[in-house]
């Protein structure tokens, strides 16, 4: 819970950023459950009520942590069109990328390995608002592939994004089967086959 204060916008976000990248940095070393809002504090060089009063407990800390890390990668989804000229090149891309970030984010990997509870309840019973972004930055980047030709002004194309995060949301969850090892190119192959369909089919 992000407290209104006298400080200038400006200042706020620098103090606000500070404080997550302080979190996101002690996360990733000990993990969730032992980071404290002190160790945040000292991390970010502020006092506890600072963290406090910006940000809110550690639980709304992970949740601004979580939460910024995925906007950061929705961010280069939404500006994907702009490199492709063809709607099968670009959701191979939009899907590569996703997963290639799922698997190399230290503070994922650092989840998985200490508290993999934690990420799995962040991603189901907590994940709804990462879910609804993650659509909507999907259908931002369809409509602009299809203000740019790639692709007809398809009716139900809200909904074809939905099923294809749905896909992608599943393979994260359950990161096992056919795909669980796959190469960049064999990700590419899976989603030029099965998932560009659902799109464009």
């Amino acid at each position: 819970m992000i407290e209104v204060s006298a400080a200038t916008p400006k200042e706020s976000d620098t103090v606000e950023s500070r404080i997550l990248d302080a979190a996101l940095v002690q996360f990733e070393k000990v993990g969730l459950r032992k980071t404290t809002i002190e160790d945040i504090a000292r991390q970010a060089g502020v006092d506890r009520v600072t963290v406090y009063r910006r940000v809110g407990s550690r639980d709304d800390v992970v949740q601004a942590v979580v939460t910024r890390e995925v906007a950061a990668t929705l961010a280069e989804i939404e500006k994907l069109p702009e490199l492709h000229d063809n709607i099968d090149d670009l959701v191979v891309d939009v899907f590569v990328t996703i997963i290639t970030k799922w698997r190399t984010h230290p503070l994922v990997q650092r989840m998985l390995l200490l508290e993999p509870d934690r990420i799995l309840s962040k991603l189901t019973n907590d994940g709804e608002l990462t879910f609804t972004m993650s659509v909507a930055a999907t259908i931002k980047a369809l409509t602009r592939a299809v203000e740019a030709g790639m692709l007809p002004d398809i009716p139900d194309l809200a909904v074809r994004a939905e099923i294809v995060c749905r896909i992608v949301h599943s393979m994260i969850l359950a990161p096992y089967g056919t795909e669980r090892d796959a190469s960049e190119l064999e990700l590419a192959a899976f989603a030029r086959q099965y998932l560009v369909p659902i799109i464009s089919g």
